[in-house]
């Protein structure tokens, strides 16, 4: 497995992996489908902000992607950072996830990253699971600040001191 920056010609690809988890889970809570477009524009704006975006490729084939990005607005939060990270469906349970976020928290840290938070949906909890495994924290659950599938959802908190 290599994991590397993502770059214009993989947009098409992680929308193909993000898209479904969108429309069919929970583990989000946007409804909004990715773009080509609106993904390369993506890696350009994070490049600008010595944020990271990278990709998981395993034979030539994209199998996850992490990124991560400012926490909240305004210069008091520029070490606070948050962080996405998705998996194709193969990839899951092959160590493909820790090796995205190995390669993301040095990149993080490297770029003046102090702490690192998951936003984590209450009814994703291998997700939960997953950041714990890795070293993240527990620290709130925000009762019903999610909405999807015409229902509210919890969102957990969970972060990790860089």
């Amino acid at each position: 497995m290599k994991i590397r920056d993502a770059n214009e010609n993989d947009a098409a690809a992680i929308a193909q992996i993000w898209n479904p988890v969108i429309e069919n889970t929970a583990a989000t809570f946007t409804t909004d489908l990715k773009t080509a477009q609106g993904l390369a524009a993506d890696f350009k704006a994070k490049a600008a902000a010595g944020h990271g975006f990278f990709v998981a490729q395993k034979e030539g084939a994209l199998i996850g992607f992490a990124t991560y990005f400012q926490f909240r607005g305004g210069p008091g939060y520029k070490h606070t950072l948050e962080h996405s990270v998705i998996l194709a469906p193969e990839a899951k349970g092959q160590g493909t996830g820790r090796a995205l976020m190995q390669h993301l928290i040095s990149h993080a840290r490297a770029s003046g990253g102090h702490t690192l938070f998951a936003g984590v949906s209450s009814e994703n909890p291998a997700g939960v699971a997953f950041h714990e495994a890795i070293g993240f924290q527990k620290v709130a659950q925000l009762p019903q600040v999610g909405r999807k599938f015409d229902r509210w959802m919890d969102l957990i908190l969970l972060q990790k001191t860089l």
